[in-house]
């Protein structure tokens, strides 16, 4: 691993139609937001693996160790709680991590969305629901190069396979009674698929339609709903960044929008990354909210909300 160099600290904001973006720590910026101000809240928080997303000592995927990360996570969590509304809920997207002899000394899984719930509860969430989101395990193999899933690993000695990594919808919800009843357009049939403990991917072919229907590029390779429909980060990736950053899918993001705030109300991510939560709320008629750490992720985060602006005005133009 390269030498960290410090990522210097600096703040902004910008705002736009159906959007607000601060560019900052979460953990000072969540204090000026009011209490009891935000609907729903769409995130993937920093997982614990140092200099994945900056060098920088305010990112809590810097901690030192997984004590530390949960010890200032769980002061975004207790500020999260401060400003959503009674009975409303927070989504949280997590997986297992990896663990690797180099780093940990021997070869697992750590149970990262478990902690996480852990955390949640003790600054006071409700842990109200899970969902599992399918992945092809190849597709996985040839990005991550896992040797748990390769062919070779299975044909040689199938002791060291094991299931591909699942992502996790974890869902809190606030103690209290919701006060606005959350009017959906979810329609029956997709509660059905939605409601269900499992996300399915889509085939190839599904997901190809849905991408060239929005006006994205498919990426080569294999398709899954959860993995290559997503806003584009490569603008805001530094030659610094010691990992590959992979923003949230948009599909995750649009069922957590649609089922669990109401046109209009305010969609909050803490950690915004390229502002993938924060478009689909804007999108979808909400007001979304991001905080981002990161500049070049903030600036990338902009020009994505920019490009969802002339999108918007080219359609009313056209109506």
């Amino acid at each position: 691993m390269t030498t960290a160099i410090e990522d210097v600290y600096t703040t902004d904001e910008a705002t736009g139609e159906g959007w607000r973006m601060i560019l900052g720590d979460s953990c000072e910026a969540l204090t000026a937001l009011e209490s009891d101000s935000v609907d729903l809240t769409v995130y993937s928080p920093p997982f614990a693996q140092l200099y994945t997303y900056s060098n920088s000592v305010r990112d809590m995927g810097n901690s030192a160790s997984v004590e530390e990360f949960f010890q200032h996570y769980g002061y975004v969590l207790r500020q999260l709680l401060r400003v959503t509304k009674p009975g409303r809920i927070s989504a949280v997207h997590a997986a297992d991590l990896a663990r690797t002899k180099a780093t940990h000394g021997y070869m697992g899984l750590y149970d990262f969305p478990g902690d996480v719930i852990r955390a949640h509860e003790e600054a006071g969430w409700v842990f109200y629901g899970r969902a599992l989101v399918d992945k092809n395990p190849q597709a996985q193999a040839i990005r991550t190069k896992s040797h748990a899933l390769m062919f070779v690993t299975k044909n040689r000695d199938s002791s060291g396979t094991r299931p591909a990594i699942g992502d996790h919808l974890l869902v809190f919800k606030k103690p209290g009674e919701n006060a606005v009843p959350i009017r959906t357009d979810v329609s029956n049939d997709e509660w059905i698929e939605w409601a269900r403990p499992i996300w399915p991917a889509k085939s190839d072919e599904e997901v190809v339609a849905d991408m060239e229907r929005e006006g994205l590029i498919p990426a080569p390779g294999w398709y899954d709903v959860h993995e290559t429909r997503t806003l584009n980060y490569r603008l805001g990736r530094e030659e610094r960044d010691e990992k590959h950053i992979c923003p949230l899918q948009l599909d995750f993001i649009e069922r957590c929008v649609r089922l669990w705030s109401n046109k209009g109300e305010t969609v909050l991510s803490p950690f915004a990354g390229v502002g993938s939560e924060v478009y689909t709320a804007a999108k979808l008629g909400r007001n979304g909210i991001g905080i981002e750490l990161k500049r070049s992720y903030y600036e990338t985060a902009l020009k994505n909300l920019a490009e969802l602006g002339r999108a918007t005005a080219l359609v009313e133009q056209q109506s």
